[in-house]
């Protein structure tokens, strides 16, 4: 039993986005080549938002 919140599609998409992180072709909406870990599963997370998966509410972070 998975304790896994978001969708099977939803993590593929994270995958695939993280691939792109990889190989260093993922690039921010501003056009600069994305360099944070965080900032390319925030746009696989995002991505998968836009598509209507599955994802998780954001929690609130306290600094």
């Amino acid at each position: 039993m998975s304790k896994t919140k978001y969708s099977e599609k939803a993590q593929d998409k994270v995958e695939k986005v993280m691939h792109e992180f990889k190989e260093g072709k993922l690039k921010s909406s501003s056009g600069d080549k994305v360099k944070s870990r965080k900032q390319a599963v925030a746009i696989g997370i995002s991505e998968a938002k836009e598509e209507g998966l599955k994802v998780p509410k954001e929690k609130n972070k306290k600094n």
